[in-house]
């Protein structure tokens, strides 16, 4: 069975397409997850659900279960996982609106639990992680989101930091000097959990605002702004891209 898990980030807590939705608490070994797990059809595809942040969006980013999310996905039979991320634009290209899906990522979490490669192992495991977005799974999206008509950039490096909090102006500074096109705080461990369960993870950002010191007005109030048109954007992107697989 394809089986499409979709990971649902800031401004996608549900989603509204999704027809005949059967949810279901999970907790695994890894603990509870985010939210319950709605499993149904969406643009005619049978798709899995889960809000990364919760129903009620009140788990942060560094609170979040990735570990019993990705399980979570998996275990109910998921074989791909597609992530929708909100976003900061740091380069000029990043405007608000900009929908992203970017090929590389610098990790800048701690303390989060990172792996499901930690104890009981026969073993040591490192898990390959380049490239750390499925190039597949990255390309049928790219050609998805061109027959929805939608300008994309086909690529960026997502620089992932600890949150909650904003970042000042000078780290966006030093994360625009390692090479960091987008910011936000949830894309690791996510990617790399999925890769460690084998299935393929790629990521649909929405950038909803200038970075710290890259642009003016209140970040708070471009997120507001920019996000549900963005979000419209996402399942128009997913419409096109289910109907081709």
């Amino acid at each position: 069975m394809n089986r499409c898990g979709i990971i649902g980030g800031t401004g996608l807590t549900v989603l509204g397409n999704l027809e005949c939705a059967a949810a279901q608490s999970i907790s695994g070994p890894y603990g509870e997850a985010s939210a319950p797990l709605h499993a149904g059809t969406l643009h005619g595809a049978d798709v899995l659900f889960i809000a990364r942040h919760g129903g009620a969006h009140n788990i942060p980013p560094h609170r979040v279960n990735y570990r019993a999310n990705v399980w979570a996905l998996r275990e109910a039979g998921a074989d791909r996982i597609i992530a929708v991320n909100a976003v900061g634009g740091i380069t000029p290209a990043m405007q608000p609106g900009k929908i992203v899906i970017p090929h590389q990522l610098v990790d800048y979490t701690y303390g989060r639990a990172h792996t499901f490669f930690e104890s009981g192992l026969d073993h040591v495991v490192h898990a390959e992680f380049e490239p750390p977005y499925d190039s597949e799974l990255r390309d049928s999206i790219i050609r998805a989101a061109g027959e929805a008509g939608l300008e994309i950039a086909a690529g960026a490096v997502y620089g992932v930091t600890q949150g909650p909090r904003l970042e000042t102006a000078a780290e966006i500074d030093r994360l625009a000097r390692d090479g960091c096109d987008i910011v936000g705080m949830t894309a690791m461990p996510e990617a790399g959990l999925a890769r460690e369960l084998g299935l393929p993870y790629a990521s649909v950002c929405v950038v909803v605002n200038r970075a710290a010191g890259r642009g003016d007005g209140d970040i708070h109030g471009q997120l507001a702004r920019y996000l549900d048109a963005g979000m419209a954007a996402v399942d128009n992107l997913l419409r096109c891209y289910f109907s081709g697989n």
